[in-house]
Formats: structure tokens, C-alpha cells, sequence
């Protein structure tokens, strides 16, 4: 808890108001809209400087979709992006190109993120041949830099993605991603691909930028495992929606969203003495194209009541730095400890 108070003395770098983000779906000869994908459904938000935000949530549940938009990648339907204070959902494409240097992405894929007839040389010099009036000298020295930064040497300027492994891809990557010294960056399962060994290779990575640079992460992630070692705040998504919000401790401790609650208990635990009731969700993720009226939990909640299915939850400060969307939050469906 003295960690989260300290975050919130600190300035906010990013702030989110009723953001959504629907994609249309179009059938007959026309080409008609006839309905929409809610990927994203009004998400409010603030990340401090300095913080890591970790994002969980099933396959489908809005993370990647939220982190793109943020960016500009995906335009917003509707709502508000602050970045310093200053709305950036409506700017122009040449007004926004000073925000690149602020606000970054490092991908899931590192070697689809990387062109493979490029040398990496080449593919992170042009990231300053563009943004900066560097000459060819200077900015190769900037390169050599960058690598070295990441833990890579000289010898890789001229090598092609496919000489490097998954984990040296990635840390290209993250040389990418911090060459014009951003204060924003948003990790996209910046991990999920690796091994667990190279995973925490990644991750000490990631830390040690971040205390040098003053970063901000948005970390979306699966890995419930990894975002409770990395993150200082944890935001639950299901459905396009926030669920849950809460400093990663009192999250991992006192869940209080039947559907946080599942996730938890689904954790592998390394201990044969803790034992832990896993809760299985009965049926699928709903179709986002036409989600369930109230609650969008309601199908799967094992505690739903008839208000669930009729009035949606309203986004409420349970207790201090704790927000939650549910009509009966608090409300056990675990038995063990978490």
C-alpha cells in the first residue's frame, strides 16, 4: 500500500476517459454496416510516471486492442486520451508525429515486428534518419549505443532477424522501442514468446531501462505469474471492459471480481502444501459482437443474481486505489488462500 500511495503523489502521464473502440462488421453487396465488434468498452484509466501497469484478461478481452489505440494504431469510436495533459485522439497525423518520440510499443513477435531483408543496423538507423537531422556517422554510433544498451555487441549491426534468437529479436526490439528516449511504452505480450530463462533475461531488461530512463510501462500480459514480479497496479479486462483495478499485492491478496478471482485461482502453484480450489468458468467468452445486457460477466459468474443480468455495474472505488465494477464485489467464490 506505501507504494501505491507514493504512485499517486506522482504527476499523471496518461489518462484514459470512456474510451471505445468498435470495429464494424459489413455484409451484402453493398458492403452495409450491420453491426459492431465492442473490442474496447468505455475504459477510464490514469498510469503515473514511472509506473508499470500490468493488463490481464482472457484471449479477446480488449488488450492489445486498448494498447493499439492509445497509440493512434486503432482510431477511437469514442472518448478521451490525455498524454501530459494534453488530449491526443483528435490531432492530426503531422501533430501527432511529436508524440512518437514520447510514446512507444514493443510487439509480441519480435520477428514479425522486424523487416527480414533489413540488418538490424539499418532497421534502427532509420528510426533516426527519420526523427532526427543525425548525419550516416553519428547516427551509426547511436545504433552501436542502442545495441550495447540492450546487451548486444558491435558484431550484430550487420546480421539479418534470422541470425538472432527469439530473446536477441526481442531485445532488438526494445532498442527500437526506446531509441528516441520515450517516457510511454506500451509491452504487447513482450514476453509471451520466450522461455522462461530468456523471460527473466527480458524482464531484468525492461527494470533496469526503466529506473535509467524514467519509463512508464503498460505491461499486457497473460502471465498473471510475471505481472504480479513486474507491475506495481493490475487492470482487469473481460469483454472490452474494466473489471478490476488494484496495486498488484491487494489485487493478488483480496480479489474482489468473481472473474479476477477465477483468473488467481488458475495459477500453477510450485507448493504442494498450498492447496487452492480452482474455479472453472462454465462456457465460452461471449460474442463481443452482441454482449450480454447488464453484467457482461453475468453467463459465466458463479454468484450471479437477477440484478446482474439486468443493470451493468458501475466502475467504483471499493476501497482506496481499489476500483471494481461488480454488484456483489467481495463476494468469495474461492476457498484456500491466494
Amino acid at each position: 500500500m506505501v507504494e501505491q500511495l507514493e504512485l499517486q503523489k506522482r504527476k499523471i502521464i496518461l489518462k484514459l476517459n470512456g474510451v471505445k473502440k468498435y470495429f464494424p462488421i459489413k455484409s451484402g453487396l453493398l458492403r452495409r454496416v450491420q453491426n459492431h465488434v465492442k473490442a474496447v468498452e468505455s475504459v477510464n484509466l490514469e498510469l503515473y510516471e514511472g509506473e508499470s501497469l500490468g493488463v490481464v484478461g482472457e484471449s479477446g478481452c480488449g488488450k492489445s486492442t486498448l494498447g493499439r489505440a492509445i497509440l493512434g494504431l486503432e482510431p477511437l469510436t469514442e472518448g478521451k486520451i490525455s498524454f501530459r495533459d494534453e488530449e491526443i485522439q483528435d490531432l492530426k497525423r503531422k501533430e501527432k508525429l511529436r508524440f512518437v518520440k514520447e510514446m512507444q510499443m514493443i510487439f509480441q513477435d519480435p520477428f514479425a515486428s522486424l523487416d527480414p531483408r533489413q540488418r538490424v543496423g539499418d532497421a534502427l538507423s532509420e528510426v533516426f534518419s527519420i526523427h532526427t537531422n543525425m548525419g550516416a556517422r553519428e547516427r551509426k554510433e547511436a545504433v552501436l549505443k542502442l545495441l550495447g544498451e540492450v546487451g548486444l555487441k558491435e558484431e550484430h549491426y550487420d546480421r539479418y532477424p534470422h541470425e538472432f534468437s527469439g530473446g536477441q529479436r526481442q531485445r532488438i526490439g526494445i532498442a527500437r522501442a526506446i531509441a528516441l528516449n520515450p517516457s510511454f511504452i506500451i509491452c504487447d505480450e513482450a514476453v509471451s514468446a520466450l522461455d522462461v530463462s530468456v523471460q527473466a533475461q527480458v524482464l531484468k531488461l525492461l527494470k533496469t531501462l526503466q529506473e535509467k530512463y524514467h519509463l512508464s510501462y503498460m505491461f499486457i500480459s497473460h502471465d498473471l505469474g510475471v505481472v504480479r514480479y513486474f507491475c506495481n497496479r493490475v487492470l482487469v479486462m473481460y469483454l472490452g471492459n474494466t473489471v478490476e483495478l488494484a496495486e498488484v499485492e491487494e489485487l493478488f491478496k483480496e480479489p474482489l471480481h468473481p472473474y479476477t478471482q477465477a483468473l488467481l485461482s488458475a495459477i500453477p502453484r510450485p507448493s504442494v502444501n498450498t492447496k487452492v480450489q480452482r474455479v472453472r468458468l462454465q462456457g465460452d467468452l461471449p460474442n463481443p459482437a452482441n454482449p450480454p445486457t447488464g453484467c457482461p460477466f453475468h453467463t459465466r459468474c458463479p454468484v450471479v443474481k437477477d440484478i446482474c443480468k439486468t443493470e451493468k455495474p458501475q466502475w467504483e472505488e471499493y476501497t482506496s486505489g481499489h476500483f471494481v465494477a461488480c454488484h456483489y464485489a467481495g463476494t468469495s467464490i474461492v476457498s484456500g488462500e491466494v
